[in-house]
Parts: structure tokens; sequence; C-alpha cells
């Protein structure tokens, strides 16, 4: 049995979209609300809901939970991989952060958590996702609202450039390789994934520069790139309402993208996916446009 955690969440849902599309392994879903019957319980905060829930699986994709302060972080992926271990879960398969982000704010509960499901007596699988698509989007929205208005798109990236993956295909390696663990481990063989990290980085890079031109064939105009500082981008993020801890990761991912420590330099994910990775400009046109 398969069970995916997070599948009220954008990848955990296209996980288990995936896997149950497929013919032959049994897959759960797991949430935080889990009525049982749908999905289970699976509530990252609530360590003694993981023990039930975990119950007969035998490989648990595990969605990263890092919507918090990185304490919480912490405790809420120890108590998953203690309870993982309690009910006899074989393999892990976590979805953590790409090596460009190693300078990052964001890397060091997907570090602890790598190394800490490594002391575990199940098979892990890191699967080190690049930034994605939709998420540069989403940092350029604000800009791109003005770029429509004035010509300006403003964006605390400066000169620098971030590799970006599509969602969808970081999904569907995560699906393969939950598959094919999950068969190698019904025929009573070692899962090829085991002890294994992948890093997912996209192959394409955009800076302000490029965003600037997508913008300018999408509302059809001249749009020239700003750079701003990054004062104006935690001003803008704290208006707007953003938790203290997502200001901070948010700055932190636009001054390393600025200081060009966000583009890749190698990817196991044309591999993975067996097929070349979908475009993302356009994912990035309609998250920041949209």
């Amino acid at each position: 049995m398969i069970l995916v955690t997070g599948v009220s969440g954008a990848l955990g849902r296209l996980v288990f979209q995936g896997l149950s599309a497929l013919d032959g392994p049994e897959v759960v879903a797991g949430t935080r609300g889990g009525d049982g019957t749908t999905a289970r319980r699976i509530d990252f905060d609530d360590p003694a809901s993981l023990g039930k829930g975990f119950a007969g699986v035998d490989v648990l994709v595990m969605i990263s939970a890092g919507y918090a302060e990185d304490d919480v972080v912490l405790a809420r992926h120890g108590a998953v991989a203690d309870a993982a271990a309690e009910a006899g879960v074989r393999q892990v398969i976590y979805t953590s952060l790409a090596g460009s982000g190693e300078r990052t704010t964001l890397a060091l509960p997907h570090r602890w958590t790598e190394n800490r499901l490594l002391q575990g007596p199940f098979a892990t699988t890191v699967l080190r996702n690049g930034v994605y698509a939709e998420l540069l989007g989403g940092l350029s929205a604000a800009g791109a609202g003005e770029a429509a208005r004035s010509g300006v798109f403003s964006a605390a990236l400066g000169t620098g450039r971030m590799s970006v993956v599509a969602r969808a295909d970081l999904a569907d390696v995560t699906v393969r390789v939950a598959a094919e663990a999950d068969r190698a481990l019904a025929a009573g063989a070692r899962s090829p994934h085991a002890g294994r990290t992948y890093e997912l980085e996209g192959g394409t890079a955009l800076g302000g520069d490029d965003i600037a031109a997508l913008l300018a064939e999408r509302y059809g105009r001249t749009v020239t790139y700003r750079p701003a500082p990054l004062s104006e981008a935690r001003a803008a993020l704290t208006d707007q309402g953003y938790e203290a801890y997502q200001v901070t990761h948010t700055l932190s991912l636009l001054s390393n993208a600025g200081a060009g420590f966000l583009e890749s330099r190698t990817s196991d994910l044309p591999g993975l996916l067996g097929a070349p990775p979908r475009p993302v400009h356009d994912l990035v046109t309609k998250a920041a446009a949209g």
C-alpha cells in the first residue's frame, strides 16, 4: 500500500491522482482532516494520529509540511519519522529542496529531515525538488499588475535568474518512484530507488528581464524590468499580511536569485521523466498575470 500525505495541497493532490490512475498499486490519501473513508487522518501536528494512519503502509510519500517556523516543521517531520518506524513502513519518499537552494533559509528543515529519515529502519528516497514555475510567477504577480498599467515590471530579482520546473513534472517523477518502489517491495525485492537522492532542478532559468518579456507578450505592450531593492519587497510582503517566516523565506529566495545561486547546474529530472520537461514560460506568465 502507498500512502500520500498532504493531498489537499497542489503537489500531494497531483501525486495521489497520478498513482490512483495506475493499474496495480493500492493508494491511500492522507489529510489533516481525513474522514477515515476517502482519506486517512494524517495530522503532522497530532503525532497520536500518525500510528493509526500509517498502519499497513509499505510506501509513504511524505510531502513536506514546511508552512511554519522551523521548530514546528522539525517537530512535525520528526513525528512522522518516529511513527513510520513504529508502524513498519518499508520505504519513505520525501519531497525536499534542490541543491541550488542550499543557501536559502528553506534548506535547513529539509536537510534536517533528510538526515532524520536516513536514521530510520526504512529505506529512504529523497526527491530534491526545484523551484516551481508557478511560485516564480506568484512572486512576480504584484509587479505584473503594475507592468500592465505602466509598462514597468518591478521585482527584487536583481540581475540573477532562477531555474524553475513545472509542478506537474515533479509529481510525475514522484508517481514513478513510488509505483516502482511499491512494485519491487511486493515482489520481495529491494526498491531501485532505495537510498537514492535525486536532484530535480528545472532546466530553464528566468530573471527579471525574461519575465518582463513574457509580460510584454501577454499584454501586447512594451514592458521593461526595474530591479527593486529587497527592502521594498520586505515592506510589500509585510503590508500584504504575510507571516514573519513567509517574509523571511521569500526574501531569502529573492536574495539568492539576485546573487545568482538559484540556477541549476545538474538535474536528474529528464532521465526520471522519460520525456522532455514541460515548458515553464506559460506557467510563469499565467501565475504572474492571472
